[in-house]
């Protein structure tokens, strides 16, 4: 890579899907008057395919542009897809952490169909499954890379809620027990006829859940690579962090979990291998386990029981990636890219069965 920006490395939108297109007749008088300084004239939409939940577009002025994110069409969760909190959360962290300035959020669903916000746009590099086409990095950098993505997770569990004005975001007393009872409702609602069954999953997170020590940080609940933006020159420094609808504060170590059930090794079984949505298998990127060891030394956490928190994180994700298939199931998105959730929640479910140390099914 260069020192200089390479646009063909810079993470591009593409064409809007027929089902997510946006009125600009309605939304642009919108922006006019509460976006300062809006450009005149009609800007180009275009949409990012990255993601397989909230709905993200990059609406392109002569001079500027701005990112607009709403929730998907169809059944949505009801405490799900918040875009007032996301925008609350950016609002408060802005300037505390790298993240992209937020600029207004509308709670007019009438204007396009849904509440959202709209951002400034950071021009960087976003890694999806693979590298981008000509990027390449030796093993040396992919190790320094991974250090500083774990490092910034690190940097967010040590910043303080109140210092962002986020202290009442959430109730950290009772975190654990709620997010295990949480997902295990949302899986029984969103379950379909195909759905693996996980109820020996689920019982196993109820009893053997950590017991409760105080400990409470604000957590991203959504940590990997496509969320993180890297500046596009050879230094690939994070600039910033997007995706904060489920920040909250919590345990901490709840969202290493999370983090780590999306960590693919290059050695793993190839039905994880499938799934994989990050370049974590590039040599010289560390380990789940080296992953844990350098969180605990870099933080003076001890962790009693990792494999507790892995397997939430793991069958978390299968929740996630069953409520986006559902979507799919009940015809309420022709998106195809929605299909093959399906598929990856039973792969999740049998990964979360074997690290909570479970008979397989």
């Amino acid at each position: 890579m260069s020192s200089s920006p390479d646009p063909a490395l810079i993470d591009q939108p593409g064409a809007v899907r027929q089902e997510n297109q946006l009125d600009l007749d309605v939304l642009l008088p919108w922006l006019a008057r509460h976006v300062p300084d809006l450009p005149d004239g009609r800007p180009e939409v275009a949409q990012y395919p990255g993601g397989a939940s909230n709905l993200t577009y990059a609406l392109s002025f002569a001079e500027r542009t701005l990112i607009l994110r709403r929730p998907p069409s169809g059944t949505r969760p009801k405490s799900g897809h918040d875009m007032g909190r996301e925008y609350r959360v950016m609002s408060g962290l802005h300037g505390h952490y790298p993240v992209p300035k937020p600029l207004v959020h509308c709670e007019d669903e009438s204007i396009i169909g849904a509440r959202f916000y709209v951002m400034e746009k950071l021009e960087g590099i976003i890694l999806r499954r693979d590298l981008p086409q000509g990027m390449t990095l030796e093993p040396t950098r992919a190790a320094s890379l991974c250090r500083d993505f774990w490092q910034r997770l690190i940097d967010l569990h040590q910043l303080s809620p109140a210092a962002c004005g986020l202290a009442e975001l959430g109730r950290p007393a009772g975190y654990v027990q709620r997010q295990i009872e949480g997902w295990n409702g949302r899986y029984d609602k969103a379950r379909t006829e195909d759905a693996p069954e996980a109820q020996d999953v689920m019982e196993w997170l109820s009893a053997h859940q950590i017991p409760e020590d105080g400990r409470a940080s604000l957590i991203h609940n959504d940590y990997r690579f496509d969320n993180v933006v890297l500046s596009p020159d050879s230094d690939l420094r994070i600039i910033g962090v997007l995706d904060w609808e489920m920040c909250t504060v919590g345990d901490p170590l709840m969202d290493l979990g999370c983090a780590l059930a999306y960590w693919v090794h290059d050695d793993d079984d190839p039905e994880l291998e499938a799934i994989r949505m990050q370049p974590s298998n590039l040599p010289g990127m560390l380990r789940r386990e080296d992953i844990t060891d350098w969180y605990q030394e870099q933080t003076g956490t001890t962790i009693g029981n990792p494999a507790f928190y892995l397997a939430f994180g793991l069958f978390r994700l299968a929740v996630i990636a069953q409520q986006i298939y559902y979507r799919f199931a009940m015809g309420q998105t022709s998106n195809p890219r929605y299909k093959p959730f399906g598929p990856m929640v039973h792969v999740l479910v049998r990964r979360a069965r074997a690290t909570a140390g479970l008979p397989a099914r």
